[in-house]
């Protein structure tokens, strides 16, 4: 199907939250969409969770996909990726939420800029997935060059066009913070990412994600402007200033 789009989420102990997760799909207000659930050998039981809400829906556009051991969210998001059937690649993390209308109106950017490659805003939330009231604003586009310094960005709210960029230069490497590593690599080849200024999905923050360890966030970056991008110390100390000022402005 032309604006089939495939939904990649990797799935490791989210039992208590993908039930939701799952919702938010189903609720979208354009139906063109596959749900790959890649579930990355769970400890909890994400799995019964997930089966038994595809028994109860029925609905064939949800898959589950099982990976042979755990292998992390790159891989279970390369996997996602090599069984996809549409030609739009979009992710959503497991305990993240849509909006209804985030498809619709993000494919109408998409086709009306004739964007490979896209993103949208963003609201912080709870634990429970309710909004907190801090939107993520986003810019109209971003270039290479201002995506080192701007990391607005988030995967729950990112979409490709495999027309525009094949799905072969999409998989994203096995390092620590490989979605950003993915997003830099394909502006540093030339593409334009294109920012839809609209609350479309919500973040949740749980007390102990990655992301809230401030510490490991900051080694993660700084180690993707050394070591991914080659940068030199000046240059990447530069860098890391503007992100660090933009990251905590988004939270406060």
């Amino acid at each position: 199907m032309e604006d089939l789009v495939s939904v990649i989420t990797p799935v490791y102990n989210v039992e208590r939250l993908i039930a939701e997760t799952m919702d938010s799909v189903l609720a979208q207000t354009d139906p063109n969409w596959e749900l790959l659930l890649v579930e990355d050998c769970s400890t909890d039981n994400s799995v019964s969770v997930i089966s038994a809400y595809l028994e109860e829906k029925k609905d064939p556009r949800l898959r589950l996909i099982r990976q042979p051991s755990n292998q992390g969210a790159a891989r279970a998001r390369n996997r996602g990726l090599r069984e996809a059937r549409g030609r739009y690649i979009a992710y959503l993390d497991a305990d993240d939420l849509w909006m209804p209308e985030k498809l619709e109106r993000q494919l109408r950017l998409m086709k009306e800029k004739q964007a490979a490659f896209s993103f949208t805003g963003y609201e912080f939330a709870d634990a429970d997935g309710r909004g907190l009231g801090k939107v993520v604003r986003v810019p109209e586009t971003l270039s290479y060059r201002q995506a080192l310094s701007n990391t607005t960005i988030f995967t729950t709210t990112v979409m490709f066009d495999t027309d525009k960029i094949p799905k072969s230069k999409l998989e994203m490497p096995e390092i620590k913070s490989e979605d950003t590593a993915l997003w830099w690599r394909v502006l540093r080849w030339g593409y334009t990412a294109y920012g839809l200024d609209e609350n479309l999905a919500r973040y949740r923050r749980p007390g102990r994600s990655l992301s809230s360890n401030k510490l490991e966030a900051i080694r993660r970056i700084w180690n993707l402007y050394r070591r991914e991008e080659g940068l030199g110390i000046a240059a990447s100390a530069r860098y890391f200033c503007f992100w660090a000022i933009r990251a905590v402005a988004r939270r406060i």
